[in-house]
């Protein structure tokens, strides 16, 4: 994960043929989103820190500093404030995050949207050459007692 945030040099580590920007680099000026930042360890949280505080990077097997100027959005499952207490997350690197805070309810507090999602992605993938099925009430209800554990992916 960290060659591909921060991009790296020709020669960096075995297979690194040619120098590689980082997903920092090509979102210079716009906005780069970070998925499960929760799960990210120690060293690359400290990185990432380095990057917010500096608005720089390093690439792997490279001394110079590249400026970088993206908006930084991070979504996670995990309940960061505890991964502080746990010292699993850095705190300072939280705050520096948590600047904006969106709190999506898990769809199965969402019921009303179930059969309209569903609906939405049965007309977005369905074939264009041939009628558009109608979900079957069998289905509808069944979707609706699903207890959605891993929400709309």
């Amino acid at each position: 994960m960290e060659s591909e945030l921060f991009g790296y040099e020709r020669g960096a580590f075995t297979g690194a043929n040619k120098t590689k920007p980082g997903k920092f680099e090509i979102a210079d000026g716009g906005t780069i989103f970070l998925d499960e930042i929760g799960e990210m360890d120690h060293p690359l949280q400290a990185k990432l820190l380095q990057v917010l505080q500096d608005g720089e990077v390093h690439h792997l097997g490279g001394t110079d500093p590249i400026r970088v100027d993206s908006r930084i959005l991070v979504a996670t499952h995990r309940n960061l404030e505890q991964a502080i207490e746990r010292g699993t997350f850095r705190e300072d690197l939280y705050y520096r995050l948590h600047v904006v805070d969106i709190w999506v309810p898990p769809l199965r507090e969402r019921r009303d949207e179930i059969l309209p999602l569903a609906r939405w992605f049965l007309h977005k993938h369905h074939r264009r050459d041939v009628e558009m099925p109608l979900m079957p009430a069998e289905l509808e209800a069944l979707m609706l007692a699903y207890s959605w554990p891993g929400n709309v992916r």
